[in-house]
């Protein structure tokens, strides 16, 4: 039996799947998603010393709570540090790590480290490093307005019924998961991984990261190695509410090792 462990992202919690879980369980999976200390439905819980490690150990223990043999991680947005933090302590746990529409995590940088060293300039990278300058009382980012999600958080093909979920059930956000550095090991980067890019309105796709690949960039050669899938989806940023049964069938097929598999890098 396989059981889907699935982690969030900012303002939000394990609520994001509730489309999503319905197909998986229909395809003979386990489906455990998870709300992270401080969000969702655990948003009493937050306080200034709510950090990075926080979230890592709610992951650690979703997955030693699950009786599954194979565990299938999915880090979403900035679930993806967490899960990747939990992943590298429970390496022999982790049959596949998922990335969906997210990072790729590194060792010694924070979220925020690796949007100022990566995000290509404009409104978007802008309004991500000024998350701590809107901290109420130094910690707490407020919850976005409807009409800030409608410009900044690339819903294509959300409909209205899906953006009144976000709004109502959105939380706000501690800042220090996202200014504390990620301490992970090798165990990480031997795991299977798959990665998921939304297209519409996205910064990368399969082709992209083939060109990076040829290119010779170090950070993601590992990504051209046989363990490594990766599928495209034409949505926007939020696919378990614009495409929760085509993502759950991506899910699915990641699970059983399919996907797109990239080329390695030729040298002359």
């Amino acid at each position: 039996m396989t059981a889907f462990v699935l982690v969030s992202g900012g303002y939000t919690g394990g609520w994001i799947w509730r489309d999503v879980a319905p197909p998986l369980r229909a395809g003979g999976a386990e489906v455990y998603p998870v709300t992270l200390t401080g969000l969702g439905d655990r948003r009493h819980l937050a306080g200034p010393d709510t950090d990075l490690e926080t979230h890592i150990e709610d992951v650690v223990q979703a997955i030693d709570h699950v009786d599954a043999d194979d565990v299938v991680l999915v880090g979403y947005c900035y679930g993806i540090y967490p899960a990747v933090g939990a992943a590298d302590r429970r390496p022999e746990r982790i049959a596949r790590l998922v990335h969906l529409d997210s990072p790729l995590p590194q060792d010694g940088r924070s979220m925020l480290d690796q949007i100022r060293e990566l995000m290509p300039a404009g409104e978007a990278r802008e309004r991500m490093l000024g998350l701590a300058d809107r901290a109420e009382d130094g910690w707490r980012v407020p919850v976005p307005t409807a009409e800030e999600w409608r410009a900044q958080g690339n819903l294509a093909g959300v409909g209205p019924e899906g953006l009144a979920r976000i709004t109502r059930l959105a939380s706000p956000m501690p800042i220090g998961p996202a200014t504390q550095p990620l301490r992970i090991s090798q165990a990480v980067a031997a795991l299977p991984v798959t990665g998921v890019f939304c297209t519409v309105g996205g910064t990368m796709d399969i082709a992209a990261l083939e060109a990076l690949v040829a290119s010779g960039m170090p950070l993601v050669q590992r990504l051209a190695g046989p363990g490594a899938t990766f599928f495209e989806l034409a949505t926007g940023h939020w696919p378990m509410l614009s495409t929760p049964d085509e993502l759950a069938a991506v899910l699915l097929r990641a699970a059983a090792g399919e996907g797109h598999r990239l080329a390695a890098a030729t040298t002359a």
